[in-house]
């Protein structure tokens, strides 16, 4: 007698990589027992509803399609209740049942005169795909895997992370780029899915470019050198004023700037001499924290319009530059709060910039986040 569990808008996806119990490997989402297997290595008997589950996550971890369960041990009273409640779990629950499945069939008969259900497994995604699915332990490693996958232009990666907390991609995808615009040529558009309930969570993520994946690598490798020169280019005796200086003469002598916004900034303004604010305050600050300097990147309004500068530590001192504005006036300039006339920033996000010494430096200012 064959049924269908679940309808079609139950097939959530979920994914696992290299999981495959009939070829000698297994790996599971959450921890349990593996089903006793008897007469010969491919054979799968579950005595009960909690063997039932393993098996049928081991078979969606692998990728499996079709598959026999043996259920001579299973009271038959149970058995069918038990079938229903484990493939409701896989399709819903289970990570990369929710991610991968399309939809599970049965069908209660025999095998090999014994007592067997018959499952039948259609995906949304396949072994292949199953296999190319990374662990992260948490949300850090999820992260710092994340980061790398944007710094090789990826069009999207899936998550297998086994203690899940809450967490905005999006946003981080955004904070990357800010703090690393020598190696984030382009901020992509994400799209985040989650799947499964519990700790263990899916997280697929796509990245969406308007520029090519090769010509983001190669704009990247033109950069490279621009940042490294920067840092050859500030005096290892100067104090920090002076390396501050140095540094913005590095950047704004480069180029007669043309004011425009582009979708590869730090390219753009390299290159090819066009950037707007944001792009010339990320690129000073990575400038700047590569030769071992506070600066922070600050994002308000100058005039009523948006506008982006940076809050610098001088010594024991915060300070605004403004690099637009000091090119305007024609020389390098530090700026106290009070001197900020026309900009409108979150004073409650940046240090004070008073003036005066202050004791040590704040959870504000910019470092760079370990790799």
């Amino acid at each position: 007698m064959k049924r269908t569990l679940l309808p079609l808008f139950f097939a959530l996806s979920l994914l696992l990589g290299g999981c495959g119990w009939l070829n000698g490997s297994f790996v599971s989402v959450t921890p349990h027992e593996a089903p006793k297997q008897v007469a010969h290595a491919d054979t799968i008997t579950a005595a009960n509803y909690k063997d039932f589950l393993a098996a049928l996550k081991q078979l969606v971890a692998a990728g499996t399609e079709v598959a026999a369960i043996h259920v001579e041990e299973y009271p038959e009273k149970a058995l069918e209740a038990g079938i229903r409640r484990a493939v409701y779990t896989v399709m819903l629950n289970d990570p990369i049942g929710a991610y991968a499945v399309e939809d599970i069939q049965y069908e209660i008969g025999s095998s090999s005169g014994l007592p067997a259900v018959s499952i039948t497994v259609s995906y949304r995604h396949n072994s292949t795909e199953l296999q190319r699915i990374r662990r992260a332990a948490g949300i850090t490693q999820a992260r710092s895997i994340t980061a790398n996958a944007l710094e090789s232009y990826e069009a999207g990666i899936v998550l297998l992370v086994g203690q899940y907390e809450e967490t905005d991609f999006s946003q981080f995808v955004q904070d990357y780029a800010r703090e690393h615009p020598e190696t984030i040529m382009e901020v992509p558009q994400v799209t985040q899915a989650l799947y499964g309930t519990g700790e263990s969570r899916v997280v697929e993520l796509i990245f969406s470019y308007q520029t090519s994946r090769d010509s983001l690598r190669r704009m990247q490798t033109q950069v490279k050198p621009v940042f490294e020169s920067a840092v050859l280019y500030v005096s290892g005796d100067g104090d920090d004023y002076q390396k501050f200086s140095q540094l913005y003469a590095f950047l704004m002598e480069r180029f007669d700037y043309k004011l425009e916004t582009s979708i590869t900034p730090t390219y753009s303004l390299l290159r090819h001499g066009i950037g707007d604010s944001r792009a010339f305050a990320q690129v000073y600050a990575a400038m700047c924290r590569d030769a071992g300097l506070t600066c922070i990147t600050v994002t308000g309004t100058r005039d009523g319009e948006p506008w982006t500068w940076n809050i610098i530590l001088d010594g024991e001192e915060y300070y605004h530059v403004d690099l637009l504005r000091c090119s305007e006036r024609g020389k390098y300039r530090e700026l106290t709060d009070e001197e900020m006339e026309g900009y409108v920033w979150d004073y409650s996000d940046y240090p004070a910039c008073t003036g005066k010494p202050v004791p040590e430096l704040t959870a504000a200012a910019e470092t760079r986040p370990a790799e």
